[in-house]
């Protein structure tokens, strides 16, 4: 059994001193590997779906799909705060705030998502009309998120919000190989529930295999981190629970942040949608469909900058500023090159990706149009996604909740309303584009800004020292 000695110091040469190339690698691909295989989980539901030929069925996917982004909101807020909160303490060499914030993150995040799914089951009937499921639509929706919410709320949310823990001491493999464990078991299991020749639930079988997929790798995570209790820093210890209004603040401050921008995100997605279904179940099924393969690339550049956070925290809180500016610069040059030639091709190829998923004329009429707004989203939101991640790195939550205000508030949403009347339906899928243009210039800006904030604090450490 290896020391926690002996890990931290494997955890120094990985965050101090191995070239950035490869630390960079080592954090981010198995990240994005992840990553792939949850957009590839998050397509299967649809594509099985899609195989049974009928449009309700997968319009209950789509009308669900904000549900689940809530999930999101509170995976951010224990997920993404939790693990900034630690890999910074790691850069401090904090030891014991490490343990302790990992519990109180998993254990906050396990009676959210109690709280989550028995809201949702309570209330359910204004729900599936707030999402904008009809008499017609209602009912496959409802079986569907039976199994994704009310029984899938926890285990869900407990796998993401696991791997960010165990991602932010550096073990990005097991993190990924937890996540891609739950991915791979559902993209086996879809078929067998959803298609006639197995159990033939349809949408509702989507819902089965998600819940008992996520069941898995929640699993996994509990093995792996009684294996490595005597060389891990995260720890689920209900003793080390307990009040610390640092760690709590530390914890709030970037979550929060993190977790109103997924509820924007739900809200948009909701508005979205509702516009959509004024137009029919074919129109809904190729906005879901069009949704779904536009965010093949963006999580993977998602996953790109949450694989490099934890080393982006450890030398903020270290003072290594040279290093973490590297990184960030780094991650730069290799993502948005690839996210220009990615939309070049979904731009191109959009007819014969809406038909990967469904052979019926009106919805890939439909999901080559929308296909086409969605993939000019791809390089403004990869610069957008990069920038976040910093500023959630650095504990800057503030900044990231002025980000998410914008991007939501301020442009997308009074865009969705603009363009839906100007150009109905066809503009809708138009609107996040143009908002992810406009931040994008003021990612750059901000990072600008935080770069010449650390020039200028390491300039005053160096004269402080002579």
């Amino acid at each position: 059994m290896r020391s926690l000695k002996t890990q931290s110091a494997d955890k120094n040469l990985l965050f101090e001193t191995m070239p950035i190339p490869r630390a960079v690698a080592k954090l981010a691909i198995p990240t994005i590997l992840s990553s792939l295989v949850m957009v590839l989980y998050n397509l299967a539901d649809t594509y099985f779906v899609g195989m049974l030929g009928d449009p309700l069925q997968n319009a209950a996917v789509t009308l669900a799909a904000p549900v689940l982004l809530a999930f999101n909101a509170v995976n951010n807020l224990f997920g993404v705060g939790t693990s900034s909160m630690m890999s910074r303490a790691l850069g401090r060499k904090e030891y014991d705030m490490v343990r302790r914030s990992s519990a109180i993150g998993f254990y906050c995040a396990l009676f959210c998502g109690a709280v989550f799914a028995a809201l949702c089951s309570i209330f359910k009937s204004p729900l599936l009309a707030l999402l904008g499921a009809d008499s017609v639509t209602g009912p496959a929706t409802s079986a569907y998120m039976l199994w994704t919410v009310s029984c899938g709320a926890v285990p869900a949310i407990l796998n993401v919000v696991l791997a960010y823990l165990v991602r932010s001491e550096g073990a990005s493999l097991h993190a990924s190989i937890g996540t891609m464990s739950g991915c791979l078991l559902n993209i086996v299991l879809d078929p067998i529930f959803i298609m006639p020749w197995g159990f033939n639930m349809g949408a509702a079988g989507a819902g089965l295999a998600t819940f008992l997929s996520n069941c898995v790798a929640c699993g996994y995570f509990f093995v792996l981190l009684y294996i490595k209790r005597r060389s891990t820093y995260v720890c689920v210890d209900p003793r080390m629970l307990g009040w610390n209004s640092a760690i709590v603040l530390g914890i709030c401050g970037v979550g929060i942040a993190a977790s109103i921008q997924n509820l924007l995100n739900v809200t948009g997605m909701t508005i979205l949608n509702n516009f959509t279904s004024e137009y029919g179940a074919d129109a809904v099924a190729a906005m879901g469909i069009s949704q779904k393969i536009s965010m093949v690339p963006l999580q993977i550049a998602l996953g790109f900058s949450q694989g490099i956070m934890p080393l982006i925290s450890y030398n903020y809180a270290s003072g290594d500023h040279p290093r973490m500016k590297k990184a960030i610069t780094f991650a730069m040059k290799l993502m948005f090159p690839a996210l220009f030639g990615v939309m070049a091709l979904f731009w191109i190829f959009s007819a014969g990706l809406t038909r990967a998923f469904m052979e019926n004329e009106a919805i890939i009429a439909y999901g080559a149009r929308f296909l086409r707004g969605f993939s000019l989203t791809m390089p403004f939101l990869g610069m957008d996604f990069l920038v976040v991640g910093v500023f959630q790195a650095l504990g800057k939550g503030k900044n990231a909740l002025i980000f998410a205000l914008m991007r939501k508030i301020v442009l997308e949403i009074p865009a969705l309303f603009v363009l839906n009347w100007l150009f109905p339906l066809y503009g809708l899928p138009y609107a996040q584009p143009f908002a992810e243009m406009v931040l994008a210039a003021a990612a750059v800006f901000m990072l600008c800004r935080i770069f010449k904030q650390c020039n200028l604090q390491q300039n005053g450490e160096r004269k402080s020292n002579t």
